[in-house]
C-alpha cells in the first residue's frame, strides 16, 4: 500500500521480482540500486548472496530534516550466472529499516525499495547507445540535472528512463518533468502533470508504490549532434528523489568513409588525372543509401560531384574511377580531397554513426615539361679544312632554369627523344663541317623538353708573328714571316711586304713559301737579301668573313 493512506507503519525487509528477457538476450551489465528512509543499510543480500554497497548517496529533506539514502553495487557477474543457469527470479533481502521507519510515517515518507538496471544485447535488435547516470537529488520545489557526454547521432525513437523514489500517485501539485525545457509525459501511466506516481513503464503497473520505473519518448525533445540534455523536475508538494537516469539513442546508422587509392595517368603538360577511389560502409550498423554524394575538392575548391551507385550493406564497399580535369586556376601542386556524404557545400544528406571520418586527401603534383633558357649558336675557329673543336659544357648550366633538372646533349633529335647515344664529352667536341645542330634534352622528375643550338665554324683572323730572324739557324725558329692558319684556311690570300720607304719588295700567295727576308720586287741588292730593319706588311685574305686586310709592321734581323 502507498504510504500516507492510514495503513500500519510497517516495512518489509525484502521482496522478489522476475527478470523477463527473450531468448538470445545476452546480459552485458547489471546494476543494483536500493534506497529507503534513514541513514542507510548498506549490507543486503541478492539471492542469499551478501551484497556490500560500492557507492552510497544521501539527501536530507529540508522541511523535516529527515535523512534518506540510496546505494549502488555492480552485480553483473551474479546476474549473468543466474541468467545462464535459467534462473529468472531474484530475491532481495536484509534491507532492515524497521528501527527508523516510525520517524517517517507522520509525513508519509516511509519507504524502502530496490531495482536492478540490466543492459543486454541481442544481434537481432537495432544498435542503440546507452548512457547510465546516477546520484540522488530531490524535489520539491525543483531540480536541474544536466546529462553530459551524450552523442546524439540519431534522435529517432530516443528514450529516457528514470529510477525514482517516493513519488505519490495522489500528489500532483505543479509536478512537471521537462527535457530541454519541454514538458513530457507518458499517458496514461505518467500524465504531464504527474510524472512520478508509483508506476512501471515496463510492466504497465500503477501500483509500484513509492517507486517509479518510467520511460519517456524524447525524440522531439533532443536533436542530432547534442552532447548534453537538461532534465528539470518541479513539484509543489510531492517529495520525489531521482536516483538513476538511463538514455537510449538509436545507433542503427551507416558510416560512409572514402579512400583515394591511386592518382595516376599523368601526362606531361596535361591537367587531366585519373583517380581510383573506394567508398566504404564498414564500421556501421545500417546500409548506406545509393546516390550518396561525393564532393571532390582541389585546394578546398569544389571541382566535381560524384555519387555512389549502389546500396552498400554493412561491411561492403564500392570501387570507383574518375578522370578529373583540374581547372587552370588550381596550382600545379595542390591537395586533392574526396568527401563522401557531402552535397558540395560541406553538408551531408545521410545521418551517420560518425560524421567526422568522411574525407581522404592526397597531395598531387601535375607534370609539366621543364622550362629552359634559349641558347645562342656557338662559333668556333676553323683549324683547317673546316675542322673545329668546341667546348659547350657551360651550356649545361646556362640552359636550366630549375637547377635540379638534368641536361644531356645529343647529335640527333631522335637520339634526344629516345635518350640514347648522348655526347659524352661536351668539353672537347670536334666537327668537320658546319653548321652542326646539337640537341639539348632537359629532364625533370617526369617530363622533358628539347631545345637546340648550332655549332658554326668560322674563319677566325689569322695570328701574325711579326718577327723574322733570317739567320738560317739549325733550330729553324722565326726563319720566315709566319702567320698561323694562313696557308691552311685562307687559300686565296695575297701578302705584300714594303720597306720603310713604302717600296714593294715582296709578294706571295698560297703557292709561294713564307717570306724569308729576300726581295722579289723592286730594287734588288746583294743577291736579293734584304737588310735588317723594319718592314710593313699587307695581307689580303680575300675571305667574306674577313673583308679587311691585315696590316702592320714586322721586324727583320740577321
Amino acid at each position: 500500500m502507498e504510504n500516507g493512506l492510514g495503513g500500519d507503519c510497517t516495512i518489509n525487509t525484502g521482496s522478489s521480482a522476475t527478470l523477463n528477457l527473450n531468448p538470445g538476450d545476452v546480459i552485458e551489465k547489471a546494476y543494483l540500486y536500493w534506497a529507503g528512509s534513514g541513514t542507510g543499510d548498506f549490507d543486503v543480500k541478492l539471492n542469499t548472496e551478501q551484497i556490500i554497497a560500492e557507492r552510497t548517496f544521501a539527501v536530507t529533506q529540508s522541511t523535516s530534516g529527515l535523512p534518506f539514502f540510496s546505494a549502488f553495487a555492480d552485480v553483473t557477474q551474479k546476474v549473468q550466472l543466474a541468467h545462464d543457469s535459467g534462473n529468472m527470479n531474484y530475491d532481495f533481502s536484509d534491507l532492515d529499516l524497521t528501527a527508523v521507519i516510525g520517524n517517517y510515517c507522520g509525513n508519509a515518507t516511509n519507504f524502502g525499495g530496490w531495482a536492478i538496471i540490466v543492459v543486454y544485447k541481442n544481434p537481432s535488435l537495432p544498435l542503440n547507445q546507452l548512457n547510465v547516470y546516477d546520484g540522488l537529488q530531490y524535489v520539491p520545489d525543483s531540480i536541474n540535472i544536466t546529462l553530459s557526454n551524450l552523442n546524439v547521432i540519431d534522435n529517432v525513437d530516443a528514450k529516457i528512463g528514470f529510477l525514482a523514489w517516493e513519488g505519490d500517485q495522489f500528489l500532483s501539485i505543479d509536478e512537471t518533468l521537462r527535457i530541454n525545457g519541454n514538458p513530457i509525459g507518458n499517458p496514461p501511466l505518467n500524465p504531464v502533470n504527474n510524472a512520478f506516481n508509483g508506476t512501471n513503464s515496463f510492466t504497465g503497473s500503477t501500483t509500484l508504490y513509492n517507486m517509479d520505473l518510467d520511460v519517456y519518448n524524447v525524440q522531439n525533445n533532443i536533436n542530432i549532434g547534442d552532447t548534453s540534455a537538461l532534465i528539470q523536475l518541479s513539484s509543489g508538494r510531492d517529495f520525489v528523489m531521482i536516483n538513476s537516469i538511463v538514455t537510449k539513442f538509436n545507433s542503427q546508422l551507416p558510416d560512409a568513409t572514402v579512400v583515394i587509392d591511386n592518382v595516376g595517368n599523368y601526362q606531361c603538360d596535361s591537367r587531366e588525372i585519373t583517380v581510383d577511389y573506394t567508398v566504404f560502409n564498414v564500421n556501421s550498423t545500417d546500409p548506406l543509401p545509393a546516390s550518396t554524394p561525393i564532393a571532390v575538392y582541389a585546394d578546398g575548391i569544389l571541382i566535381k560531384m560524384l555519387n555512389t551507385s549502389v546500396i552498400l550493406d554493412v561491411g561492403e564497399s564500392e570501387i570507383g574511377q574518375i578522370i578529373l580535369l583540374i581547372p587552370d586556376g588550381i596550382p600545379l601542386n595542390f591537395d586533392l580531397q574526396f568527401v563522401v556524404d557531402d552535397n558540395g557545400t560541406g553538408v551531408g544528406i545521410v545521418t551517420e554513426l560518425n560524421e567526422n571520418n568522411n574525407s581522404d586527401s592526397s597531395p598531387v603534383s601535375l607534370w609539366v615539361s621543364p622550362t629552359f633558357n634559349v641558347l645562342e649558336n656557338k662559333e668556333g675557329c676553323n683549324l683547317g679544312f673546316g675542322r673545329a673543336v668546341f667546348d659547350f659544357s657551360a651550356y649545361e648550366g646556362a640552359v636550366k632554369i630549375d637547377q635540379t633538372d638534368v641536361v644531356r646533349f645529343y647529335t640527333t633529335l631522335e637520339d634526344a627523344e629516345n635518350e640514347v647515344n648522348p655526347i659524352l664529352n661536351p668539353t672537347n667536341f670536334t666537327v668537320f663541317s658546319t653548321p652542326v645542330p646539337i640537341f639539348v634534352r632537359i629532364d625533370n622528375e617526369h617530363c622533358f623538353s628539347i631545345t637546340s643550338f648550332l655549332l658554326i665554324v668560322k674563319n677566325c683572323p689569322p695570328v701574325v708573328y711579326n718577327f723574322v730572324s733570317a739567320d738560317n739557324d739549325s733550330q729553324g725558329y722565326n726563319n720566315s714571316f709566319h702567320v698561323d692558319g694562313l696557308y691552311t684556311i685562307f687559300l686565296n690570300f695575297k701578302t705584300s711586304i714594303y720597306n720603310r720607304w713604302g717600296v714593294l719588295v715582296w709578294t706571295g700567295d698560297h703557292s709561294a713559301p713564307e717570306w724569308d727576308g729576300y726581295a722579289s720586287k723592286g730594287l734588288v741588292l746583294d743577291n736579293n737579301q734584304m737588310p735588317a730593319g723594319t718592314y710593313y706588311y699587307v695581307i689580303e685574305l680575300n675571305d667574306p668573313e674577313n673583308p679587311k686586310p691585315l696590316t702592320g709592321f714586322l721586324y727583320l734581323t740577321r
